[in-house]
């Protein structure tokens, strides 16, 4: 057999024309010509582009199994790799076998055909649509960006720690969990005084999918002094926003002995790498982007890797909010939330890059949140990217012993008494 190539390598140039190679993969379109010739356009995954294969009438199984083939249908074509004599791509695949694996029963009723599907309608065919340009990119490239961020901690001496999804802490305190039971729902345990008695489920107490891995991964920092946890987290957050997603993978890296400026320059260069990693890795699919789903996307990378981040106080970031004469839908005022329309106008009207913006009010962030000087406002961040809004929050942690005691004291917090230590 000839040897096994991924259609990736055959378009990039990888293999030579004139030697043998093999494809497997699925038939993105077929095209049968009067002259007795059929074009596959095999598909593997590898990249976004398929290869045409093309197919002779004088392989023993044309008429029965080629000419039947349609769209979805799993193939390994063999034949030798030659310069392409039409137009879209330099090579093609000259066929002197195609293997049908799996075909497809019914082609005229192919859910995936070969045109532009809507979202909603991909929601209906799940299982198929990783077939498909748009999710066979966003998995290439999220791939890309995950291969990226493990890459630059890596390099920097962190540690990668995989903290628990199953936990009985809300690391955020807002109580948007999920809970994880074993309990029969129908016939619940009870106590005295008519609780729910959790004593019987299966930890012997109550347990949650993960808002947070970060209290988690605090423990490790001060043993490894450089960490970060990637991994899947949960919020039970019941809003319908581009802005909130039920599940996501977050990273969270932590540093032992940094201050608040170590966390910005550390967020801004985390950015700019997997942004430039991802342009010369995904070259293809950020150009389907571009073309099909939002035509800024390439320039609003671009524009993030090569500009310098903006460095902006809160009570700063206020005062230009409450002057620029933009009719917010939500009002502003010193001691609020910035909102995602907030965020967009200062990182894309009024700086025209990306913004970290520093120093929020007290009251409205989380206890581990180092308290400044003023009493009022913690050493916390957020980085606002144009088109986006925040795209990284951070602090730098409490270290002073008293003074977290009277933080979680003033929000009411319980069950923490290990993270004094």
């Amino acid at each position: 057999m000839a040897d096994i190539h991924p259609v990736r390598a055959l378009l990039g140039g990888a293999v030579a024309p004139g030697a043998p190679v093999t494809v497997r993969g699925w038939l993105r379109s077929k095209r049968d010509s009067k002259a007795g010739i059929s074009f596959l356009a095999v598909h593997d995954g590898s990249c976004f582009d398929p290869i045409q294969a093309v197919v002779p009438n004088t392989l023993g199984n044309y008429e029965d199994e080629v000419l039947a083939l349609g769209t979805g249908a799993a193939v390994i074509v063999t034949g030798e790799l030659v310069e392409s004599q039409g137009k879209g791509q330099a090579v093609e695949i000259q066929a002197n076998r195609v293997e049908v694996v799996g075909p497809v029963l019914d082609p005229e009723h192919y859910p995936i055909a070969k045109k532009r599907h809507s979202f909603e309608y991909l929601r209906t065919q799940a299982h198929l649509r990783p077939r498909t340009n748009t999710f066979g990119a966003i998995t290439r490239v999220r791939h890309a960006l995950a291969n990226a961020i493990h890459g630059f901690f890596h390099e920097r001496g962190f540690y990668w720690v995989n903290t628990p999804i199953i936990t009985g802490s809300d690391c955020e305190g807002a109580g948007e969990l999920f809970r994880v039971s074993t309990l029969d729902f129908a016939n619940l345990p009870r106590r005295a005084d008519g609780a729910v008695d959790f004593a019987e489920d299966f930890f012997a107490g109550e347990a949650f999918l993960t808002v947070s891995g970060q209290l988690e991964v605090e423990s490790f920092c001060l043993a490894m002094s450089k960490v970060y946890t990637f991994g899947p987290t949960f919020r039970a957050e019941n809003s319908n926003t581009s802005r909130h997603l039920a599940e996501f993978w977050m990273v969270e890296p932590e540093i032992a002995f940094a201050d608040l400026d170590d966390n910005a320059e550390l967020a801004e260069g985390l950015l700019r790498h997997v942004f430039r990693r991802v342009l010369e890795d995904c070259e293809d699919d950020m150009a389907f982007f571009q073309q099909r789903i939002d035509d800024t996307v390439l320039a609003r990378l671009q524009a993030v890797i090569d500009n310098r981040f903006e460095r902006m106080d809160y009570g700063e970031a206020i005062r230009i909010l409450e002057g620029c004469g933009e009719n917010f839908e939500f009002p502003v005022s010193w001691g609020v939330d910035l909102a995602s329309e907030h965020e967009r106008y200062l990182c894309e009207k009024h700086v025209g890059r990306p913004v970290v913006i520093a120093n929020y009010p007290k009251d409205i962030k989380a206890f581990y949140m180092r308290l400044n000087d003023d009493g009022e406002t913690v050493a916390a961040m957020d980085v606002l990217a144009p088109g986006i809004g925040e795209i990284i929050g951070g602090s730098q942690r409490e270290e002073r012993l008293d003074v977290l005691d009277q933080r979680m004291a003033e929000q009411g917090l319980d069950g923490l008494e290990w993270y004094r230590d």
